[in-house]
């Protein structure tokens, strides 16, 4: 690991400032990711800026909404009373990431910006267009089990990693963020990034800008929820495929629907089009199998990958069963 400055921030203010002042500084909460990625030399900051003492922990249900600081814990957000009842969905994602212990140190903030866990990007000495620009990307054509189905580009074929904003997508949140130029609002569904031909690049945050919280609009998917994680173990296992799937049904007609998916493509993937078949329509399986056919009509297999464009429509199929029957 390459030798770095620590200093410690008070303020989402003087954290911003201190991060415009060396180019390759970093911010560091619970570490779970950016502490492995430094151990493994993808990560090569000059200076971490600590950014615990902040007061961004906080779990506030306002007007309609609720605001959760970017640095609540996600062991603390998943077994937040109110989070369940109001939000079950997220509560739902959240437990099914990583390990327990893993969720009483991960962030709201840095569970957003963790990276993939392509195994080329993590390979310093294999070809990684993520990780170093324009060197190619092993994965076309190699080892692509784990790779994306929809989205992906000739430089990069990577999967964002996060259960968590699998939810925050179905959930329409919206992400607050703070930096030199001020503070600014972003949609969650443009957070993250498609690779593109810039696939270094994972969201559409500004240079040395701070997460400071996330907002999720109250709605009507507080009963008829659920959150599929097909991996290849039970648990410390990221996802094959994962589908988070809400429900508005009403002497049961399907008024509306959320869905989004994980373990597909660089950015959590939101299924629109299949939301808009579902609504109006009676619960039934042959509705469900028809939105998961639907859903991934247009996906694309890399080789090894093929199987999750079966999987994928079988597990939509299935998320949405499982939540109709609550």
């Amino acid at each position: 690991m390459k030798n770095f400055q620590i200093i410690r921030a008070l303020s989402a203010g003087s954290a911003v400032t201190s991060s415009g002042k060396e180019a390759s500084s970093m911010y560091i909460a619970g570490g779970t990711n950016l502490v492995d990625l430094m151990k493994k030399n993808v990560a090569t900051p000059d200076k971490l800026i600590d950014i615990n003492a902040i007061d961004l922990k906080k779990i506030e249900f306002l007007t309609q909404k609720v605001s959760i600081g970017a640095l609540a814990k996600n062991s603390q957000v998943a077994e937040d009373k109110q989070i369940k009842e109001k939000y079950p969905l997220l509560s739902l994602a959240l437990s099914a990431g990583a390990s327990q212990q893993i969720r009483h140190m991960a962030t709201v903030g840095g569970n957003m910006l963790q990276r993939t866990r392509c195994s080329y990007f993590y390979n310093t000495d294999m070809p990684c267009n993520k990780r170093v620009p324009k060197s190619g990307c092993g994965a076309i054509g190699g080892s692509n089990r784990m790779h994306a189905v929809f989205g992906a580009s000739d430089s990069c074929i990577a999967v964002h990693p996060s259960d968590m904003c699998i939810a925050l997508a179905a959930l329409d949140a919206t992400v607050f963020v703070e930096g030199p130029k001020g503070k600014r609002e972003i949609k969650f569904g443009d957070f993250h990034r498609l690779p593109g031909n810039k696939p270094e690049k994972d969201n559409t945050l500004e240079k040395n800008e701070l997460i400071t919280s996330v907002e999720i609009p109250e709605n009507n998917f507080t009963k008829n929820v659920h959150y599929l994680k097909v991996r290849d173990r039970s648990s410390y296992a990221f996802a094959l495929v994962s589908v988070a799937a809400g429900l508005d049904i009403q002497n049961n007609i399907i008024k509306n629907a959320t869905i989004a998916m994980g373990g597909v493509a660089h950015k959590p993937w939101r299924l629109t089009e299949a939301e808009e078949y579902l609504k109006g329509k009676t619960v039934s399986e042959s509705t469900f199998k028809h939105a998961g056919d639907l859903a991934m009509k247009e996906a694309k297999g890399y080789g090894d990958n093929n199987f999750k464009i079966t999987l994928g429509a079988n597990a939509i199929a299935e998320a949405l069963t499982i939540a109709a029957s609550k």
